[in-house]
């Protein structure tokens, strides 16, 4: 049976993040009983060591901060502050990573602590290193904030921990903002919209270039300290995921899933309902996702991409693509080879 947390758990350690969000509204002077609103908590559960809320109250903060605050740079300079947080040893681990590739692994092993309303993955492939965000817990229409958010982290961790700005390039799942400016300051000009992806990608060969601050040594300790942590239970929708991407060339049904994490389709499609989505929807995000990766990592051709994910033919393929993402793989394939 597959563990997870659904938003309604109170599953997320108040200390660091959602009290970051009362830290940062105290710094702008914003008013606290808003911040609060419709969360059903209190300023003084942020700042109590070992309290826990839920996801959605996670969310409803995120959503009442930013509206609070009104400005486009909000969520870059949240997540400016965000890694490696203070979630215990995991955090210690990743304070002391020696080098990207190791501070991408951590990152990924210990997401539900680290970034826990975000999971990340990341692959290497074709020179190159991607990395890619999936929802947890269903955050609708603060996706692209939450986005925003993390990368930002990950970029502010990689320029401390290395001395240096690394060469990421950028990939949003969404049209072109109005205030892209604030992008480009944040994350730099290396940006691309309407991908279907929010993902960043650098060179292969930044992996393993060793960071000044880093330690083997530190950080495998701190990495056998945090065991705790890296068992907490993901969101239910990173858990769904993770089964659809193993079993993706399988073409996993509904029943299938819902017997893997232990209870009735009717009870699978409640839970997903509940998160703002469906079983089909879910899958079509892995395949589309997965297609998207051998088109890119791998220079992989209509036809091999339709076998690896069991299609009987390309055309079949293609249609279904274009259901996924709204383009044929022809016109996606172009798009991005233009803007790489």
């Amino acid at each position: 049976m597959i563990r997870f947390s659904t938003s309604a758990d109170a599953c997320i350690p108040a200390l660091p993040q959602p009290a970051l969000l009362l830290e940062f509204a105290r710094s702008q002077e914003l008013p606290e009983t808003a911040l609060m609103r419709g969360s059903r908590l209190l300023p003084q559960a942020l700042d109590t060591a070992g309290g826990r809320i839920t996801p959605a109250q996670y969310l409803q903060l995120l959503e009442n901060l930013l509206k609070l605050a009104g400005s486009p740079d909000t969520s870059f300079l949240l997540g400016q502050q965000m890694l490696p947080g203070q979630a215990g040893a995991i955090s210690h681990a990743l304070l002391h990573a020696p080098d990207l590739r190791h501070a991408l692994d951590l990152l990924c092993a210990g997401h539900a602590r680290l970034t826990p309303l975000l999971c990340p993955r990341w692959r290497e492939a074709d020179g190159m290193a991607v990395l890619y965000w999936s929802d947890s817990f269903g955050a609708h229409s603060l996706r692209p904030a939450l986005v925003e958010m993390h990368m930002a982290a990950l970029v502010s961790l990689c320029r401390w921990l290395s001395g240096a700005r690394l060469p990421w390039r950028f990939c949003f799942n969404r049209a072109a903002p109005r205030h892209v400016e604030q992008h480009e300051v944040h994350l730099g000009s290396a940006l691309r919209f309407n991908c279907h992806l929010d993902a960043m990608l650098v060179d292969a060969s930044c992996l393993d270039q060793p960071w000044p601050r880093g330690s083997n040594v530190v950080s495998a300790l701190a990495l056998r300290q945090a065991e705790a942590e890296l068992q907490a239970a993901p969101g239910l929708l990173a858990a769904v995921y993770d089964y659809l991407l193993e079993h993706v060339r399988c073409a996993p049904s509904l029943e299938q899933a819902s017997a893997t994490f232990g209870f009735s389709a009717a009870t699978m499609k409640r839970h997903l309902q509940r998160h703002g989505t469906h079983f089909q929807a879910e899958l079509d995000q892995v395949r589309s996702h997965v297609a998207l990766y051998l088109f890119l990592a791998q220079r992989a051709d209509n036809e091999a991409v339709a076998h690896y994910l069991g299609f009987h033919d390309a055309a079949n393929f293609r249609r279904s693509f274009k259901r996924w993402t709204g383009l044929t793989p022809g016109l996606l394939r172009e798009g991005l080879a233009i803007q790489a």
